[in-house]
């Protein structure tokens, strides 16, 4: 299934060019045209699903595989020295493109070769909130 109207289904597709550095029945993997980092690289399920809250768990699962998969060869072929493997889920949190995604983002000391900068500072949290949240989400 696929979404005439999405981005990366047009990608997957051959509808929209792209260059390919992964691909296997289920995901495609290609490279961002806005990289973070050298070699920061897209991988993608080629059946159209929204986000991970709505991906069938061997979607979501084949896809991480794949992320993964192109996450070592990154680390091996580039010799990045670290890796981010990212998700966003909705406009909170950053998601533009509506088709479950990994941004596989190869990290280096090097920093001309890496621009991504974290986007938030840590700090201590509140340790009686943070217990209560927690129950509240365990299951």
């Amino acid at each position: 299934m696929s979404d005439p109207d999405c981005l990366f289904c047009n990608i997957v597709a051959g509808n929209i060019p792209s260059t390919k550095v992964y691909e296997d029945d289920e995901t495609y993997a290609f490279m961002d045209i806005a990289p973070a980092a050298e070699g920061h690289t897209v991988v993608v399920p080629k059946t159209h699903t929204k986000d991970v809250l709505e991906a069938d768990p061997a979607v979501y699962a084949a896809t991480a595989k794949a992320a993964q998969a192109v996450a070592r060869r990154a680390v091996d072929v580039l010799q990045a020295d670290g890796v981010n493997v990212l998700n966003n889920c909705g406009p909170a949190a950053w998601q533009t493109v509506f088709h479950l995604h990994f941004h596989v983002i190869p990290r280096y000391t090097d920093k001309s070769k890496d621009s991504l900068t974290l986007p938030w500072v840590p700090h201590p949290g509140d340790m009686d909130a943070i217990k209560a949240i927690g129950e509240k989400l365990a299951f």
